[in-house]
């Protein structure tokens, strides 16, 4: 064979396009998994009012936030069934800083008899955190009976004294 023979550049050429179409091909899966992975766990985040409203279906998992009403909080630690009803607070930050911050914004929720409100149903150990003027954030669905049903793990808390400022 001589040097400058152009069927000796052929296997290397084939190689290379080997790797090339080889890593084309790792990238386009790993680009699919991504894609897959973040639709499903993509999930809509609500207010109170905008689930009233109807902005997702009845089948749809939702995420919403409201401020719990304490004095509607009903545990049966028998067969740990937790209702409890929350009112709508912004879902804006601009918003909540504009009318005084978050403790000032769930405290006047939790007062405001014309507030948007959602029944919810959890079925769980009662979490300690659960109390008045607490921010709920939950994920769930709403049922044809306009309750909110929040799934397994689906319940998380913000306690409002964390949200206040400390006198100086």
């Amino acid at each position: 064979m001589e040097p400058n023979d152009p069927s000796a550049e052929t296997p290397r050429r084939f190689k290379l396009n080997k790797f090339f179409f080889g890593g084309v091909l790792l990238l386009a899966a790993v680009v699919l998994l991504v894609i897959t992975s973040l639709k499903g766990n993509a999930q809509y985040y609500l207010t109170v009012e905008e689930l009233a409203a109807g902005k997702a279906g009845q089948s749809a998992n939702v995420r919403v936030s409201g401020v719990v009403l304490g004095d509607t909080i009903v545990y049966d630690p028998q067969t740990l069934d937790l209702t409890f009803t929350v009112a709508h607070i912004p879902g804006d930050n601009d918003e909540i800083e504009a009318l005084g911050g978050l403790a000032n914004v769930l405290h006047q929720a939790s007062l405001d008899p014309h507030a948007s409100r959602l029944r919810v149903v959890y079925n769980g150990v009662k979490p300690d955190l659960l109390t008045n003027e607490a921010q709920a954030i939950m994920n769930g669905h709403l049922g044809a009976d306009g309750v909110f049903y929040i799934d397994d793990n689906g319940l998380l808390l913000k306690c409002p004294t964390k949200y206040e400022q400390a006198t100086p």
